[in-house]
């Protein structure tokens, strides 16, 4: 006859295991959580943006840098461009701004719709400038050098800001030259010269009207191409399948936190 002696747990141990079993589900939750959200917010397919008579645009681009998307839709008809753009500022008083720059490449003779807030909480007012240099007192409000309508901004959540507008553009043209930027610093309703940084310098592209350089995924059924490599369109796909695999991660962080 053999006599099996089971040893107990301590009331005390069980207790810790039990409060480091609870950290380790806490602490998983909030990577999950941390980790999806990224997912359905670093790209422009999933935004609800709506042109003025409430449809979907074509096409949509996760721009480059700045954490800022472009939604447009080319009407051939009339040789317009209606456009949304997306940004954060650089701080809750900031602004954006979205520009064409019919002459250059760069800023100087860009024709801007910029969204400034002239503090936390109020709501972005749309202004044009006409950017005729480099500094700072270049930066003066005025008319563009084409016509636009339908102009406005408006807030979203997450301190998102998005400009609309729709402007005239060559007939004959398939695209123009895009500048897009943001800032922090608005004194007076008056705003300032953006930072330097290497994506503020970098935040420029050519705009395509038929939608050749958004990536697959852009809704409304434009015919696109996927993006080459480091183009716009690589990057909403490389950040869901980091995540993915990251979350993967975690449920089985979440499995082995059951089991014990």
């Amino acid at each position: 006859m053999y006599l099996c002696l089971i040893k107990s747990r301590r009331p005390d141990q069980n207790l810790a295991m039990a409060s480091h079993s609870f950290l380790l589900l806490v602490l998983a939750f909030t990577c999950l959580v941390s980790l999806i959200s990224p997912v359905f917010s670093q790209t422009c397919s999933t935004q609800n943006i709506l042109t003025t008579e409430k449809t979907p645009f074509d096409t949509c681009l996760d721009l480059p840098v700045l954490d800022s998307y472009l939604h447009y839709t080319y009407n051939a008809t009339n040789s317009s461009l209606s456009i949304a753009f997306v940004a954060t500022p650089a701080r809750p008083s900031g602004w954006i701004a979205w520009a064409i720059n019919p002459t250059g490449t760069g800023m100087a003779g860009s024709q801007a719709f910029v969204a400034l807030r002239s503090g936390p909480g109020e709501a972005p007012v749309l202004r044009t400038y006409n950017i005729t240099g480099l500094s700072g007192s270049s930066l003066v409000e005025g008319r563009l050098a084409f016509d636009f309508w339908d102009q406005r901004a408006e807030a979203l959540s997450g301190n998102r800001v998005v400009i609309h507008a729709s402007v005239k553009v060559p007939a004959g043209e398939d695209s123009v030259n895009q500048v897009w930027q943001i800032g922090g610093n608005v004194t007076n309703g008056r705003i300032g010269i953006h930072p330097f940084t290497p994506a503020n310098l970098k935040s420029k592209a050519v705009l395509r009207f038929d939608g050749s350089n958004a990536p697959a995924s852009a809704p409304g059924g434009a015919s696109t191409t996927p993006g080459q490599e480091g183009s716009p369109g690589n990057a909403g796909s490389m950040t869901t399948n980091v995540n993915f695999g990251v979350s993967l991660g975690v449920f089985v962080l979440l499995g082995s936190i059951f089991v014990l």
